[in-house]
């Protein structure tokens, strides 16, 4: 069941295949669980995927029975990439909707914001996209954030793993989104640079609305920078490959995920296909049964999906996916609605078998991340679908 709030945007009335608005009594028959996501702009199809993977694995949730005896609701909330926003959105959720627990989109910012609500509200909060580092290691003494996305310190490592392996690079550039996501990978990057004995040409930061970054990239360019380190979301990454373009300057790029959060290609154009970046998770390539059941039950309930590349971003399905059946079966433990019983709940998981892997234990009360470093890829676009890279 899918609830979606009047104030929510145009395009997220249009992610789900059957909406049903929350009504009072609907509500005493489910548990209601929230998200609170970029629904609009830029970053659209990847809160999309999102809504999809919990959706998916909702229903089929529901159709075993539920959890606790009753039928599960997601109540959809759009942050618009805006911490502010989040935080109203995720207030709402909680002291209005009554949520049991909220899902976590797109944006480390916008979760970063979350967080100190989502604890001292004591309601679990679920990142399946925000890899920031200090998301889930906040320093709370009572922390009820978990995630199962990636992580930006085990990022950091293999994206300097990748650039040395794949292209001996020996002196590489960051260019960083200036906010603290760029701040959290800018930290993880010079770790792992340092633990390799590593130098790096330099750091350079740039803004969301920017349209020019050819004197960051110049500067990168002058100093001797092999390869270059992007950390940035769909848009702003399009003008960092189009500022290369403009430059003449061919330099493998090596990315964070965000390049895979939507119009990355009609945005940056065909240099697009040459960005390398992480990934959780693909259905390209060699797929399992579960993946394969999975897209087929994707392509069943959304029409509209006919190939993986209508499947992109797979790794917002996935994640979300993975979350929505870990967090039924924390509440399952629990046997409760109560956040300190759930946030318990989650470390009493002992088996899933997932999408992106088959989970042992993978919370604990030192360990609120589910995937490892062993769970990435590296992938980039081709002809509009994401796909592992050959080497």
């Amino acid at each position: 069941m899918l609830a979606i709030s009047h104030s929510l945007s145009r395009r997220a009335l249009l992610v789900g295949a059957t909406l049903l608005l929350a009504s009072p009594a609907l509500a005493d028959d489910t548990i209601k669980f929230g998200l609170v996501a970029a629904m609009s702009g830029q970053s659209a199809k990847s809160g999309e995927a999102i809504v999809r993977g919990l959706s998916l694995a909702m229903d089929e949730i529901n159709a075993a029975g539920g959890v606790l005896g009753k039928k599960l609701e997601l109540v959809v909330r759009d942050d618009e990439s805006n911490p502010a926003k989040g935080v109203v959105a995720a207030r709402e959720l909680v002291q209005r909707e009554k949520v049991a627990v909220m899902f976590g989109g797109l944006d480390t910012p916008v979760s970063m914001a979350i967080v100190p609500f989502a604890n001292q509200s004591k309601v679990p909060f679920i990142g399946v996209w925000a890899a920031g580092t200090a998301i889930t290691s906040n320093g709370a003494a009572d922390n009820y954030v978990f995630r199962v996305s990636a992580v930006d310190k085990l990022v950091d490592e293999a994206l300097v793993n990748y650039a040395v392996k794949t292209y001996g690079a020996k002196k590489p550039g960051m260019i960083l989104i200036n906010n603290p996501w760029g701040e959290s990978n800018e930290g993880g990057l010079k770790a792992a640079l340092a633990a390799k004995g590593l130098p790096f040409a330099g750091i350079e930061k740039f803004q969301d609305a920017d349209v020019d970054v050819v004197p960051q990239l110049t500067r990168l360019k002058d100093a001797g920078a092999d390869t270059l380190f992007m950390v940035a979301n769909v848009a702003p990454s399009s003008q960092v490959v189009k500022s290369l373009e403009r430059m003449g300057w061919s330099v493998p790029v090596i990315s964070h995920w965000g390049p895979a959060g939507g119009r990355f290609t009609e945005l940056a154009g065909p240099a697009a296909e040459k960005v390398h970046f992480i990934q959780t998770f693909s259905f390209a390539g060699k797929t399992s049964p579960k993946a394969e059941a999975v897209f087929m039950a994707l392509k069943k309930k959304y029409p509209e999906v006919k190939t993986f590349a209508d499947a992109t971003p797979a790794v917002g399905i996935a994640n979300a996916y993975d979350a929505m059946h870990l967090t039924a079966m924390a509440v399952a433990k629990a046997g409760s609605t109560d956040g300190t019983k759930i946030r318990d709940g989650f470390y009493a998981i002992d088996h899933y078998d997932g999408l992106i892997k088959t989970y042992d234990k993978p919370f604990s009360e030192q360990n609120h991340d589910a995937l490892t470093s062993s769970d990435y890829l590296f992938t980039h676009f081709v002809d509009g679908a994401i796909v592992p890279v050959t080497n």
